[in-house]
């Protein structure tokens, strides 16, 4: 197959429908018909010589050939769009771009927000699309699909550049009221008291894979799936949480709280953003991370 002869734009249909694996899907994601969509497959099936999408019942598999060639061509898109952004001048006062990137609730009341105060003055065309980490969050990036991971060290993969946006200790948070907050509390008290504690999409936060070496001593009477809610879940009562000393400065005084120094030891959080290698050089996203790492500095 020559390349001249080759409509590069097979490459995005591939790389749809190997995500969707439906002609269906993937024409309602490219903004095509589906009869576009089952010509684009045709052609890609006769370029490569290999039926990329096997029909299985009402499934349709992607064949061995196709999952080896689907990071490289990931990639190969990418290290594309990387090329032609980067041959384009950025000026936030003007662009249009819509970034995508995921952050947990946390980064976003401490990150975001004011970022968006940032770019309210700077870059009012600027659009931002947020969503949570999960599971799947390294393959997301690794596809091209974020812009942007805001998440600890410990989350991330080591194949694409990552920046240092802060340190973040872990403090005790409890309701004004109670009397553990008001003096130097011990370890056994800390560990016999109500805890609220957070796993997000059921995974472990850091705070809470650091504190599954204590075993079982710690009493959890209430789990919440995000660290914005936890808060919410203290006044009036005499359970405790350990939240993000930036989070905790923010949200106690409008809810009655307290913070405590932990009686535990406890490891110093880093913050960190990843990035594809091929979004590295691209003049809006370079623009994006200073914005954040001064932020990051006054947060």
């Amino acid at each position: 197959m020559r390349l001249d002869s080759f409509d590069l734009n097979l490459l995005v249909a591939f790389d749809v429908l190997l995500e969707e694996r439906s002609v269906t899907r993937a024409a309602r994601r490219l903004n095509v018909t589906q009869s576009a969509m089952s010509a684009s497959l045709k052609r890609l099936r006769e370029a490569m010589q290999d039926e990329i999408l096997v029909q299985h019942g009402k499934r349709m598999i992607p064949t061995a050939h196709a999952l080896k060639l689907a990071p490289e061509i990931s990639a190969a898109i990418l290290a594309l769009r990387s090329l032609i952004s980067a041959g384009t001048a950025f000026d936030p006062a003007t662009s249009q771009r819509r970034f995508r990137i995921e952050a947990s609730d946390y980064i976003t009341t401490v990150l975001i927000v004011p970022l968006l105060t940032v770019l309210a003055r700077e870059a009012p065309g600027i659009a931002l699309d947020l969503s949570l980490p999960f599971e799947g969050s390294a393959e997301r990036l690794a596809n091209g699909d974020l812009d942007l991971l805001l998440t600890p060290e410990q989350f991330m993969r080591q194949e694409h550049p990552r920046e240092l946006l802060f340190e973040e200790r872990h403090v005790v948070v409890g309701w004004s009221g109670n009397p553990l907050l008001h003096r130097r509390m011990t370890e056994s008290e800390f560990f016999d008291a109500g805890h609220v504690a957070v796993r997000i999409s059921d995974r472990d936060t850091f705070i809470e894979s650091v504190l599954r070496d204590y075993g079982p001593r710690r009493r959890i009477e209430v789990i919440a799936p995000s660290f914005i809610q936890a808060p919410w879940l203290l006044p009036g009562t005499l359970r405790l949480a350990l939240m993000h000393e930036r989070l905790a400065r923010l949200v106690a005084p409008g809810l009655s709280l307290a913070i405590g120094e932990p009686p535990i030891p406890l490891p110093v959080m880093r913050e960190m953003m990843q990035f594809h290698a091929a979004r590295a050089k691209d003049p809006g996203l370079e623009w994006l991370r200073a914005r954040l790492r001064d932020l990051a500095v006054r947060a």
